[in-house]
């Protein structure tokens, strides 16, 4: 299991005070931003380090070998979760510094609170909707993606397969949401039951209902929703981002799996890619954003299944028949107060264990 899927967060990192290193970022911020002169000095560090952007995970492979082969620039990941990225920006400094993340849009908020990262808009910044990006320039999503239903139609009837929050609470099957107390993915989960059930960001008690209802019932799996275990067959119906039902069920066998996104509500959300403040490589860090962002960087996230955050990119044919209908997404929620959301994280997986697990 990628560490991609695991969250965040926590508030309660203790800020690190930071003298050391960090005297080319501080030339890069000072730097204006022309692309002629990110381009020269990207190209001069020659390298950028990331951490939880490794190859298989929507394609990043496809990036890093095009800024290769563009710019001759080299690449290396270290995977790991959200909220040790923030760690490791704000602890390791000088030519080990990390350039570049990857993390969960409500992840975003904390990084900028604890003053970890560099402003950067990029030239795509005014077709990045503004739900998906920090107003002063800290972070935006590269790539989106919904929440979604996959059906192992081995162990449930294709017929059965639902296709809302009202059929899946029907069901006679078990569902897998992972664990709300570390999967960001889980957490969006939980959101969207949420918004279904005419809930929100900032009320969370109809989602953590409905799933307090599947347990009652004995209709909540503890099945962690990997790709091992749906090709086990230890998953009968599943919620998670459609870019990770639509990668799995690529690997495993498509034709086994139906993918339904719920029409009575779904939640979008999206994985942004932030620069560390202290980066040993600002400039390579710069273009790497950029690139993410021009229409091949977005094409290479289609190509692993992740939905482009900029909706003017035309992608090619076979790409994009490999995603889901943009007629699928019938009624779709984006978070209103991603600061809030944020904070609600931190409390979720204690919500859980009491207001669900903890139902008769």
């Amino acid at each position: 299991m990628h560490y991609r899927h695991l969250l965040v967060a926590t508030a309660t990192l203790t800020m690190v005070a930071t003298t050391l290193g960090g005297c080319s970022s501080k030339k890069a911020q000072a730097t204006s931003d022309n692309w002629n002169t990110i381009t020269k000095e990207a190209k001069k560090e020659g390298k950028i380090a990331s951490v939880g952007m490794p190859d298989t995970w929507a394609n990043w492979i496809g990036t890093w070998q095009d800024i290769k082969a563009n710019y001759a620039i080299t690449h290396k990941d270290t995977d790991m979760p959200s909220a040790q990225e923030l760690q490791k920006f704000k602890t390791v400094k000088g030519n080990n510094a990390p350039d570049i993340g990857d993390v969960g849009l409500n992840v975003a908020p904390t990084a900028v609170k604890q003053k970890l990262l560099m402003k950067y808009k990029t030239k795509y910044w005014d077709q990045i909707p503004s739900w998906a990006k920090d107003k002063d320039g800290y972070w935006s999503a590269g790539y989106q993606g919904n929440i979604v239903f996959i059906t192992d139609t081995k162990n449930v009837k294709a017929a059965d397969a639902p296709k809302s929050w009202a059929d899946l609470a029907k069901g006679n099957y078990k569902v897998s949401i992972g664990d709300v107390s570390t999967a960001a993915q889980a957490q969006y989960s939980v959101l969207a039951a949420a918004y279904a059930n005419g809930g929100s960001d900032k009320d969370i008690k109809p989602g953590l209902s409905y799933f307090a209802k599947l347990h009652k019932n004995k209709r909540l799996s503890t099945v962690d929703t990997t790709i091992q275990n749906l090709q086990k067959g230890e998953i009968q119906v599943a919620v998670m981002w459609d870019f990770n039902a639509l990668n799995y069920a690529h690997q495993i066998g498509a034709k086994r799996y139906k993918i339904t996104v719920p029409t009575d509500g779904t939640v979008a959300s999206g994985y942004t890619e932030i620069i560390n403040k202290n980066a040993a490589h600002p400039y390579a860090a710069k273009l790497a954003r950029t690139y993410i962002l021009s229409d091949q960087g977005q094409i290479n996230l289609a190509k692993g299944f992740a939905r482009p955050i900029r909706k003017n990119v035309k992608l090619p044919a076979d790409v994009k028949a490999q995603l889901l209908p943009e007629s699928a997404y019938k009624k779709v929620f984006h978070v209103a107060d991603n600061a809030a959301w944020n904070q609600e994280t931190l409390k979720l997986g204690q919500e859980w264990k009491t207001t669900v697990l903890g139902a008769d």
